[in-house]
């Protein structure tokens, strides 16, 4: 197993008291692998992985998509993960 790509990404977690609500944003990174896909608090054979895509919402931040048999799971990102995308495509799938 190796690495292939690797794709930073946010996790927001909202805080709520008495008093007030906040948005904290978590720094995290989704790592592509020869053999998996592998977030935080999630991994995927690449096996179960049909497919990747991705838009954006305006020019801060976007959506990487990661198609599984199991549902689609959003990533928040505020970079392109195009290269992400690329690399899955081409080591992956072959395209």
């Amino acid at each position: 197993m190796y690495l292939i790509a690797k794709h930073p990404y946010i996790k927001i977690q909202r805080e709520v008291s008495s008093l007030e609500q906040r948005d904290i944003e978590l720094d995290r990174t989704i790592y592509l692998y020869s053999e998996k896909v592998v977030s935080e608090y999630n991994e995927f054979p690449v096996n179960d992985v049909f497919d990747m895509s991705y838009r954006f919402f305006g020019r801060e931040r976007g959506i990487l998509y990661i198609h599984t048999g199991k549902g689609v799971y959003p990533y928040t990102v505020k970079s392109s993960p195009e290269a992400f995308v690329k690399a899955y495509k081409q080591h992956i799938k072959g395209q």
